[in-house]
């Protein structure tokens, strides 16, 4: 490699982690059940709050509100991943960089 494509690389190294940084401080809400269940997750796919609405809290019928959490995680995952896809595809090219996207 020569002197330039190592700058190249290093400079789009720095990129790369300053579009991680900014998917950090990023976010995306997803809920179910009409707004029972809101999720809030960053670019990144960590999860930051859980809402649930005390009216749907029921003892007999907790498998219900479990389904509910677990499509709001899952509906949030998608958009956190279709924002960081468009995020860091500029900078990658459409590559597909395992850990970036």
């Amino acid at each position: 490699m020569n002197k330039r494509m190592i700058q190249q690389a290093q400079q789009l190294q720095a990129q790369l982690m300053k579009a991680q940084e900014e998917l950090g401080q990023m976010t995306v809400e997803a809920s179910s059940g009409g707004g029972a269940v809101t999720v809030v997750m960053n670019g990144q796919q960590q999860i930051q709050t859980v809402k649930i609405s005390p009216e749907v809290v029921d003892p007999e019928d907790v498998e219900m509100l479990e389904d509910m959490v677990l499509s709001a995680v899952r509906e949030a995952q998608v958009k956190a991943q279709e924002l960081a896809g468009k995020h860091m595809g500029g900078l990658t090219g459409g590559l597909n960089i395992p850990g970036l996207t």
